[in-house]
């Protein structure tokens, strides 16, 4: 347990500091008269870089662990994070985004593997425990940049080295306890499930993947929308300043880390399939009213619509995992990946789209985006609820 609250904690430290690049977004629009395409594509630069080494990191750490790489992620994202304060270009921007995204593609397939082999079998409650970490970490950026950033500009960025550099610290220390852990037996339902992938043709196994990642771009589309245009469609629809709309901002992805960790402990008991289903789908009625509500109402919808949300993606990644055991690092590189990429491909199309159309008109198309959640009937079905 102590190893996990430790990965969290790190999770934690290193989302914080990829969330300050969508917190800041506010402020270098104004700083350097760039419209929504520019910002999109930061976002972009960001995610892809974020998303490209993942796969490749989870295949080699499958096969040769390698704990003291988190080391390297999180130095890469100390460097970035310093290049981010004192960028006098928007290519600087770009660079500098790159750098913490290339940070973070490090980061999770090795965390993602140490947390499995501390999960003691409870893999759902363990896989929540960690995303806990990262979701809160990417809460707190709109806060501090409402109160820290906006007040004192953009060189306040370094001020975050210092959560960098604990992590780091952390991240030694986790190394060290990983290799006193030993690997865990596979429970039955484990060995069930491994029993059946095997089993099931390769084709079947590729559709579901296939099916997990057409879900996961409907969550992160719709996420992207709030990460990086939600504060400039509250001030621009009601007015509100920045200091305002960052706190908004901040319940909105705080909401995230409370879905999470019931999506695990829940998917542990009645199985993932039916938390893939509700995770996006039952999101739904609520999105498709948020364009609509006022902006008391806009608060509490967006919330509940991200409770609801972020409970996929520890079912999702669980799922994948007994799709395909004993690829821990391969498949939480690819899914985080997969994530990051979807994730920086959506904040670009719909940055253009802003841009042709308007912020509002953005919302109301996204609004249909958990209709998506009907795939989840292609799902293979599981011969127990425990199983998946």
């Amino acid at each position: 347990m102590s190893v996990l609250v430790a990965l969290s904690a790190t999770h934690l430290l290193n989302d914080t500091i990829q969330s300050l690049i969508p917190a800041i977004y506010p402020i270098i629009k104004q700083s350097y008269q760039l419209d929504y395409v520019q910002i999109g594509l930061i976002s972009l630069t960001f995610q892809i870089s974020a998303s490209l080494l993942q796969p490749c990191v989870g295949f080699v750490t499958d096969r040769h662990p390698m704990p003291y790489s988190m080391v390297v992620g999180m130095t890469c994202s100390l460097i970035g994070l310093i290049a981010l304060a004192y960028a006098g270009s928007y290519a600087l921007l770009l660079l500098a985004s790159a750098c913490v995204g290339l940070g973070s593609s490090i980061f999770h397939p090795e965390a993602i593997r140490m947390a499995r082999n501390a999960s003691g079998g409870q893999h759902g409650f363990a896989q929540a425990i960690f995303q806990i970490g990262g979701q809160t970490g990417s809460a707190v950026g709109p806060l501090l940049a409402a109160f820290v950033i906006v007040p004192r500009g953009q060189t306040s960025l370094t001020w975050f080295s210092g959560a960098a550099l604990v992590a780091i610290l952390l991240m030694i220390w986790i190394a060290r306890s990983d290799v006193r852990i030993p690997p865990r037996p596979p429970r039955k339902a484990d060995a069930g499930q491994g029993t059946e992938s095997a089993a099931r043709p390769s084709r079947s196994i590729i559709a579901a993947i296939a099916v997990l990642i057409v879900l996961l771009f409907s969550k992160y589309a719709y996420t992207a929308s709030f990460t990086s245009f939600y504060t400039f469609y509250l001030m621009g629809k009601f007015g509100v300043s920045i200091q305002t709309s960052q706190v908004m901002l901040f319940l909105f992805l705080a909401s995230s880390a409370v879905g999470a960790l019931g999506g695990g402990i829940v998917g542990d008991r009645i199985g993932r399939r039916p938390i893939i289903w509700f995770s996006i789908l039952g999101a739904l009625p609520f999105t498709l009213i948020v364009p609509y509500a006022d902006l008391f109402w806009t608060g509490v919808l967006t919330i509940v619509v991200n409770l609801i949300m972020s409970s996929a993606f520890s079912a999702i990644l669980i799922y994948a995992l007994e799709l395909l055991p004993g690829r821990v690092g391969l498949v939480g590189g690819f899914f985080y990946g997969v994530t990051f990429g979807l994730a920086g491909i959506a904040a670009a199309l719909l940055g253009a789209l802003a841009d042709q159309v308007g912020i509002e008109t953005v919302y109301r198309i996204c609004s249909f985006l958990p209709a998506m959640g009907l795939l989840a009937w292609f799902l293979p079905r599981p011969s127990t609820a425990a199983d998946v």
